[in-house]
């Protein structure tokens, strides 16, 4: 039970040991005030089960505090990646299911999420856990990186590929009330072959965790085609991949989907 407090990002355990340090925090541990501590919905009742177990074995207040700071960082320095699997399951082999970890990152987003993928099919599966999210969430800012394709043979001009893609990602693909911001890349439109597309895989939540991974959010690659990626609890690798994202937008080398 104790190991739902390793499960935190250091930020949080931080929060705890101070509160707890200040007599803010004390046993029962009520929900209400987990909630309001740590800025979460989900999970709490782990939090206050874990410090509970802590008190049980006769740690609590600032030796819990003590605990707690010393526990962080151990995870800091020593945390690994989890690795992320799609496709047949092993017998004997642990592994993270693509699928269920992507849905437990977006249903647990609390201020940002990043997500970035060459292609998609069924819109509205795909996105549905983000999409509910950010109705749930209302400060909730979602930024999407997607790839428009030109098909082979294609010549219509890059404007009307681009404008037919939103009319069509608006209307169809896109399931929630609040929309996300969504920008791609214009070099895979280029009339004498792309210079380059959006390849990039990956979800960064709250600038705290990000998931780099060889799928696309397909059926197929969250179900059943093999595929890897890398778990990571970290504010400065999840920060870093956000802000490199960032500066792709605003250097322009990123470009808005239209609204409409």
């Amino acid at each position: 039970m104790i190991k739902a407090l390793f499960d935190q990002p250091s930020h949080r355990r931080q929060r705890i040991a101070s509160a707890l340090e200040s007599g803010l925090l004390a046993a029962p541990y009520p929900a209400a005030s987990l909630r309001s501590l740590l800025r979460m919905y989900e999970g709490v009742e782990g939090v206050a089960g874990a410090l509970l177990e802590l008190e049980r074995l006769g740690i609590s207040g600032t030796a819990a505090a003590a605990w707690i700071r010393t526990v962080d960082e151990m995870t800091v320095r020593t945390q690994q990646p989890d690795l992320v699997w799609s496709g047949p399951e092993v017998p004997g082999l642990h592994a993270r299911d693509t699928r269920r970890v992507f849905e437990e990152l977006l249903g647990a987003a609390q201020r940002s999420v990043w997500a970035s993928t060459y292609a998609f099919f069924d819109g509205p599966r795909a996105f549905q856990v983000l999409a509910q999210r950010m109705d749930a969430k209302a400060d909730l800012r979602v930024t999407l990186l997607l790839n428009i394709q030109r098909k082979r043979g294609d010549t219509t001009a890059a404007d009307g590929l681009v404008r037919k893609f939103a009319d069509r990602f608006w209307t169809r693909d896109w399931p929630g009330s609040r929309r996300p911001d969504v920008y791609y890349d214009p070099r895979a439109l280029e009339l004498d072959g792309p210079a380059g597309v959006l390849h990039a895989k990956a979800i960064v939540v709250d600038e705290e965790v990000a998931l780099v991974t060889s799928a696309n959010l397909t059926e197929a690659a969250l179900d059943r085609n093999i595929e890897l990626g890398l778990l990571v609890r970290d504010h400065a690798l999840a920060a870093s991949i956000s802000l490199h994202f960032r500066t792709l937008i605003e250097q322009r080398l990123l470009r808005p989907l239209p609204a409409e």
